[in-house]
């Protein structure tokens, strides 16, 4: 049966194919014009079936393979290899920016937090999918620690892959989700994937799962989690660094 996720994924799919249709689609273009309607539209359609409802979940039957890598695979910048080398034992989470009571988290203390394990498929923009078992910390658990500010309205996630090198320097990925998300139940920041640690071309040490949305939202190598009201300050302002060259901002599927 053809769903509305399969139709969604199939119009991000045939327009986002080959990473380029937006290299020239900004500011007022008519096609920018056009996938931004389309984006709004998919935020209303996602937030009308309610703030919590579920993305798909699997048994682990339907586990055929290991979870296909997408995007960065081994991150080279001098930072990431050298938590690397100590099997990320010096590694921290920093949660910042508006809250009240800013956290540093080991994987120890992320371990020691609630946890909780789910089946979901990972739908790429490339138009391929797989499916995995993920685990981890709920994202709810760790902002709610972090009390966060009435004001605060995203949460930007800064990366240790550095995607591409410009005449500045490293360019490192960042992601951003609005708070409804970042409190979904189904929302987490996963260490572990098929009952094992999380390999490094998925992400290692933490990723985020946001399991209603396309494979590029689902951050990895995750640096630092900052909290705020505005995403103009990040990158070129879109809120990711696939909106900031012409991509959905949102993705939702």
């Amino acid at each position: 049966m053809i769903t509305r996720r399969h139709l969604l994924l199939g119009a991000a799919a045939a327009s986002l194919s080959g990473c380029k249709i937006f290299d020239n689609a900004t500011g007022d273009s008519a096609l920018h014009n056009l996938f931004a309607s389309a984006e709004d539209l998919t935020i209303a359609s996602q937030r009308a079936l309610g703030r919590d409802a579920l993305a798909r979940t699997y048994p682990e039957s339907d586990i055929r393979q290991g979870q296909r890598p997408n995007g960065s695979t081994d991150p080279s910048s001098a930072d990431f290899l050298d938590l690397a080398a100590q099997n990320f034992t010096d590694y921290r989470l920093e949660i910042k920016g508006m809250v009240q009571s800013p956290q540093s988290l080991s994987l120890a203390d992320l371990r020691a937090l609630p946890s909780q394990s789910q089946i979901t498929r990972h739908d790429c923009v490339e138009g391929w999918s797989c499916i995995a078992k993920w685990t981890g910390t709920p994202l709810a658990a760790v902002l709610t620690a972090a009390k966060p500010l009435k004001t605060a309205r995203y949460c930007v996630f800064d990366c240790y892959d550095a995607i591409e090198k410009s005449l500045s320097g490293e360019v490192f990925y960042y992601e951003s989700i609005d708070l409804i998300d970042a409190f979904h139940p189904q929302t987490l920041l996963a260490y572990a994937m098929n009952d094992a640690a999380l390999p490094t071309a998925n992400g290692a040490p933490l990723r985020l799962r946001v399991e209603r949305h396309l494979g590029y939202k689902h951050a990895k190598y995750l640096k630092s989690i900052t909290l705020t009201d505005s995403l103009a300050s990040y990158g070129a302002g879109k809120g990711s660094y696939w909106a900031d060259r012409g991509y959905e901002w949102y993705a939702g599927i």
